[in-house]
């Protein structure tokens, strides 16, 4: 048998030279390739939130740290969103809606209760080939929904992992404890084939489900069905027990961290970047100096973006991406809270 410049099936390698050693294939991993994200253009500033709940500006700033929110408009409903970011990602990783095999969408405020909203967004998309569901683990959505793409992706394929959510929908106007903390928005990831060491490492993911009561729309389900409820009853709207989310977050944010490294056997100064979900400006400078992650990036866009539930993560991760701050080779710590209660925690070593 001979061959020129091609590799022969036995494995064997042959140059007009003679044969060579067959060269170790280069090790692969699924990585993010691209990143998304979208913000509606309508914005709503803390004026005019203070003006409906009865509090001041410098009360919602120093409860919050946040100036600014997005809101939808009328017209779009969160696959719309979702379909811009998701776009917004595929150009930046320099593929074509026909590529993906999954969409996974994270939100808990979906365009209906059925059809998934993945389905729509598939649709408006063009990604006829891809199979497309949701996932809903409220505002920590978004590492749920990446690490079910990760386990799924076929080895050489391609998946669109998008958080989005619009809650001004859910919200009560009127009430300061969640009207000033919440806006709308997307994020979207591309994830495909990235060579070692760059890629998704490990993923830690919990359900604290004897506190599901703890953030919660009560309405709208087959426990409470919307219709037995006038249109105006608070059962419509989400709910939270602020202080006992920010018990949860300052004991359970340090430990899930803490575990995430020890199973990677990283140090915490080898972090080059923490993207934390963006829940409240004020809570995470005060719970920043239990992390341990003191060499690290943190990344705090919630003054401008306020809380955006599943987007909160991807789409700050997005802006970090954009503005050129995540480097070949860098580790990146990815970290969401929220209903379930839920926890998890994504490390990845970026590589583009």
């Amino acid at each position: 048998m001979s061959c020129t410049t091609s590799p022969c099936l036995s494995g064997v390698w042959y140059t007009q030279g003679g044969p060579l050693e067959e060269p170790a294939p280069t090790p692969h991993r699924h990585g993010i390739l691209g990143t998304g994200s979208y913000l509606p253009s309508h914005t709503v500033t803390n004026s005019e939130i203070a003006a409906r709940t009865g509090v001041t500006e410098d009360w919602i700033l120093s409860k919050t740290g946040i100036r600014l929110r997005h809101y939808a408009a009328d017209d779009e409903a969160t696959s719309d969103l979702a379909a811009h970011a998701a776009r917004a990602a595929l150009a930046n990783a320099g593929l074509r809606p026909g590529q993906l095999s999954y969409i996974v969408v994270a939100t808990s405020t979906p365009d209906h209760p059925q059809p998934a909203t993945a389905a729509i967004v598939q649709h408006l998309i063009g990604a006829d080939n891809a199979a497309a569901f949701d996932v809903n683990a409220v505002c920590t959505g978004f590492l749920f929904a990446l690490n079910a793409a990760h386990g799924i992706v076929p080895e050489d394929g391609y998946g669109l992992v998008i958080g989005a959510d619009i809650y001004s929908r859910i919200i009560n106007p009127t009430d300061r404890r969640t009207a000033v903390l919440f806006g709308d928005g997307a994020g979207a990831v591309v994830l495909g084939p990235v060579a070692e060491p760059g890629g998704i490492l490990a993923t830690r993911l919990r359900t604290f489900g004897d506190l599901h009561r703890t953030i919660e729309v009560p309405a709208g389900g087959s426990r409470i069905p919307a219709r037995h409820q006038a249109p105006d009853d608070p059962a419509h709207y989400f709910a939270m027990q602020g202080r006992d989310v920010r018990e949860f977050v300052t004991d359970q944010l340090p430990l899930a961290i803490k575990e995430i490294l020890r199973d990677t056997d990283t140090s915490p100064d080898d972090v080059q970047h923490f993207i934390p979900h963006q829940a409240n400006g004020q809570m995470l400078r005060e719970i920043a100096p239990t992390l341990g992650l003191d060499q690290a990036h943190h990344h705090i866009v919630v003054e401008d973006t306020a809380n955006t539930g599943a987007a909160s993560v991807p789409l700050t991760l997005d802006l970090a991406n954009r503005r050129g701050a995540l480097k070949h080779g860098d580790s990146v710590l990815l970290s969401a809270f929220g209903g379930g209660m839920s926890i998890g925690t994504t490390l990845l070593r970026w590589a583009r």
